[in-house]
Parts: C-alpha cells; sequence; structure tokens
C-alpha cells in the first residue's frame, strides 16, 4: 500500500521533507499546500506534485489523503495538528510542536482521543550520531553525566535558512531550545526535574532575546548547559559534548568525534545519514505498524511542560 501523504509548508524545511521522502518506497506526496500560490506551484512542479493549494483544509478534503507533514510557522503547528487529527489524518509536525503548553497538551489529549499517529521533528533523535551515542546507553555502556550544548545562528534580521525573508519570528527558547530540552532528557533516560534560564536583551523589532542560556537537571543527577545566540557569527549550528562515566563525545550534526577529537564512523548506524529523511520514515513506518513513533506528541510533551516553566520564569 503506498501512503498518499500532503505537505504543508514548501519553505526551506518542507523541502528537505520532500527530497527524503523521494528516498522512502511506498510513499507519494500528492498535495503541497503554501501561503504563496506561484512559490508552492513551483515547488510542486519541481517534484511532480499535482494538487497545489492555499488553504490546508482543501487538501484535508482530498478522500485518498493518509498523513501530513507539517513544515510551517511555529505559530500554526498545534492548530493545525488538530485539524489533520479532526480530519482523521496521521500528522508529523515540524519541531516545535507549539509555542504554548496548553496548545501541546490539547495535541495530545485529540491524539490519545482519535487513536492517529501524530509525531513531532524532533530530529536529533534521528540523526546518526547521536543515535550512536543512544545505543550505548540503551547497552548501558555509558552514562550521560552532562550535556554542554551550543546553538549559535546569526540572524538578527529575520531570514530563513535559505536567506529569504520570513513571514514569522523564530523563538531561541520554544524552537531551538527544544532539541536539547528534549534530547537530554532522551538520552540521560531520566526526566527533567530542576530548570533555570536567563536571557540577554530583547531586540527591538524582533522582540525577542537574541541570547540565553538554560541549565538542566535529570532525575538521575545528570546535568545539561545549554547556550543559545542569534547573534553569533560563527561557526553556525548546534554543536553537542556528551561528558560520559566511559567516555567523552562531540556531536557536530551528523559527525560525531571522542573526546581526542577522533572522528568515529557512525555510516552503518542506519539506513541513511539523513536525520530527516530517517525521522519521515519513522513516522511511515509507524503508521502501517499501527504503534506509536518515536518522538510521538506525547513522548514529547514532557520537554514543552519544561519550555513553559523557563518562559514563566523568564517572565
Amino acid at each position: 500500500m503506498t501512503i498518499q501523504v500532503a505537505l504543508a509548508g514548501a519553505g526551506a524545511f518542507g523541502v528537505k521533507h520532500l527530497d527524503a521522502i523521494r528516498q522512502i518506497p511506498d510513499v507519494k506526496v500528492i498535495s503541497v499546500v503554501g501561503r504563496e500560490l506561484a512559490k508552492t506551484q513551483e515547488a510542486a512542479a519541481r517534484y511532480g506534485i499535482a494538487h497545489v493549494a492555499t488553504d490546508l483544509g482543501e487538501s484535508l478534503k482530498l478522500k485518498e489523503l493518509d498523513a501530513v507533514i507539517l513544515a510551517t510557522p511555529t505559530q500554526m503547528h498545534a492548530e493545525q495538528t488538530i485539524a489533520c487529527l479532526k480530519a482523521g489524518k496521521h500528522v508529523q509536525v515540524e519541531i516545535p510542536l507549539c509555542d504554548a503548553l496548553k496548545d501541546g497538551q490539547a495535541v495530545v489529549a485529540l491524539q490519545q482521543q482519535v487513536g492517529k499517529v501524530a509525531m513531532c521533528g524532533h530530529t536529533r533523535r534521528f540523526n546518526p550520531s547521536h543515535q550512536w551515542v543512544h545505543k550505548r546507553i540503551v547497552a548501558g555502556e555509558l552514562h550521560v553525566q552532562q550535556m554542554d550544548v551550543q546553538t549559535y545562528f546569526f540572524r538578527r534580521t529575520n531570514m530563513n535558512a535559505l536567506g529569504q525573508p520570513r513571514s514569522w519570528t523564530d523563538h531561541l527558547l520554544w524552537h531551538h531550545a527544544a532539541h536539547t530540552v528534549d534530547l537530554f532528557a532522551y538520552q540521560a533516560r531520566s526526566p527533567i526535574v530542576k530548570a533555570n534560564a536567563i536571557q540577554g536583551p530583547i531586540h527591538p523589532t524582533l522582540g525577542i532575546a537574541m541570547d540565553m542560556s538554560i541549565q538542566l537537571k535529570a532525575a538521575n543527577g545528570a546535568i545539561c548547559t545549554l547556550s543559545l545566540s542569534f547573534n553569533n557569527e560563527g561557526p553556525l549550528g548546534t554543536f553537542f559534548r556528551y561528558i560520559g562515566d566511559s567516555g567523552t563525545y562531540i556531536a557536530r550534526y551528523d559527525d560525531l568525534y571522542n573526546g581526542r577529537d577522533e572522528k568515529i564512523d557512525v555510516s552503518k548506524v542506519d539506513v541513511s545519514m539523513n536525520g530527516i529523511e530517517l525521522q519521515d520514515r519513522e513516522f511511515f513506518a509507524a503508521i502501517r505498524e499501527g504503534r506509536e513513533p518515536n518522538a510521538s506528541v506525547a513522548q514529547v510533551l514532557p520537554c514543552y511542560q519544561v519550555l513553559h516553566q523557563l518562559e514563566q520564569q523568564l517572565a
């Protein structure tokens, strides 16, 4: 059976999903939804997709549609996820699940009611570098004592990853911190019981903090320090240092090194080196197998509870 999918949001990240799905057998994108019709038609033509819409509701009416991937602005995530579930469609929403805890809770409650697969794009769970570390942790060969993480971008104007103007404002706490808050609890295999945050000055036009520092502690005693910035002029990206009881590992995207900066081969960890493809494969496998996916909305909700606590603290 071919799973028929709609993609909402054919921007910088949506295209990564379109490229990933090309590598996955028996999955077909049949509809693309975008804010600007001409740009959306252009993306659809490039990938040979027949149906184009500027309203998600239009795609949800397609009887043959099985599932939706949402790569839309953060502020729309929870509302659109709920719309997909109400329409009886499986849904994968890009990170973050929400930018207000009550909305994330509403998504999880509805998913449990309707029973469809609902997953959030917490890609770090799927990147081969982090998977390699996770396998050692699950095998009992490594216990995380500390994670030190730097998430650094240069984004003093409102641009996306392709250098194009954004129609929405990105957020260090609700988007970029979500990756690490979730990954820390996942790798520590223990819930976060303590969280602190401080932030730098608020940007005069974007209205967000451009610099932030977060401390976390898990119930088992593991700690995490996360530094985030939109002011950093390079190198850009997120860099993870795992300090464990039996080794130190540094993950730079899909590359992994030990504490002596010797590279570790992670090419055989999974069927692909592309984290987006691996998370999409998990979504479609969960649909086929009728099971809860890794990074289901229920599994990641504790991350958003921590972000909510931090937001209250910063306020």
